[in-house]
């Protein structure tokens, strides 16, 4: 069985998808869509803008999108038995999955993006990246930090997560981590504290633009970010979509679940190889390979 996997934010590079929009009439098509929904040429920033233009939050999200959906929609051939997005990503495999019409996809991702820019503005906050710890060890620091918000936010594969919340707590809580055994606790570039209650403001802009959104039954089941679970009941993709942005993602007991489900091989459909990464890291004995 084949599952499809799609990226998250911090994928980006200059450059993404020229190939595409210039060898494939679809892409191009499906580009030139994403300009006119946007209101502005979001494809001359990902073919030519720089890396700090692509970080923009505004930028960063729906061009992570637009490439993923772009790579597997004009894909010669593309079959899931499963899907699953990293954070972001799951928009992505939503739209690909037949949940979400590209253009509402797009406009959710665009809202979501511009709604975590604000909640990021309310309270300075940030994530940091942990590397040798259990998850179980994390998540107990984490809790044991009093007075401040911090969480395990990314489940990225064994060994690898990323905490979320206030920069005191997360500062806090990097110090104990560090005490504890983690070969690395590193304050990451980021605006935010996503995948952490902080996002809040954010996930009540969501829901009500989910609300208004028209979401069918899935073609295959996708798996979660907030339950690693799969679904492909329209009702329950919509709560669930909701909750991730303040839950944490469950990426390696997603994978694993695929697995246990009949996955063989992963394919990651988007820029950059992260995700291959993980996967193999997770586990070790399947095929990855990306579009």
């Amino acid at each position: 069985m084949k599952a499809y996997v799609f990226p998250g934010q911090g994928a980006q590079f200059t450059g993404m998808g020229k190939d595409l929009y210039d060898q494939r009439p679809a892409a191009k098509d499906l580009m030139e869509q994403a300009n006119d929904v946007l209101g502005f040429r979001l494809t001359d920033i990902m073919f030519n803008g720089t890396a700090d233009e692509l970080r923009q939050t505004k930028v960063t999200q729906p061009a992570v999108f637009l490439h993923s959906v772009a790579v597997a929609l004009t894909a010669d051939q593309f079959s899931p038995d499963m899907v699953a997005g990293h954070s972001l990503g799951e928009f992505s495999a939503l739209v690909c999955n037949g949940v979400l019409d590209f253009s509402d996809g797009l406009r959710l991702v665009s809202m979501r993006a511009q709604a975590m820019q604000k909640a990021c503005e309310l309270e300075p906050s940030t994530m940091a990246a942990v590397l040798g710890l259990s998850d179980e060890v994390v998540d107990e620091i984490c809790r044991s930090i009093v007075g401040e918000v911090v969480v395990a936010a990314n489940f990225n594969c064994p060994g690898q997560l990323v905490i979320s919340g206030s920069i005191k707590g997360v500062d806090e809580a990097c110090i104990k981590l560090k005490a504890a055994g983690a070969k690395r606790a590193l304050t990451l570039q980021v605006g935010g504290a996503f995948h952490s209650p902080l996002m809040a403001p954010a996930r009540e802009e969501l829901s009500a633009a989910i609300a208004q959104t028209k979401f069918s039954s899935a073609r295959c089941p996708v798996y979660q970010n907030v339950n690693a679970s799969p679904s492909t009941n329209p009702e329950e993709i919509k709560k669930n979509l909701i909750e991730q942005l303040t839950a944490p993602v469950r990426w390696t007991k997603s994978v694993q679940n695929m697995v246990k489900d009949g996955a063989k091989e992963f394919i990651e459909c988007g820029p950059g190889k992260v995700l291959q990464g993980l996967v193999a890291k997770i586990e070790p004995s399947v095929a990855v390979s990306g579009l």
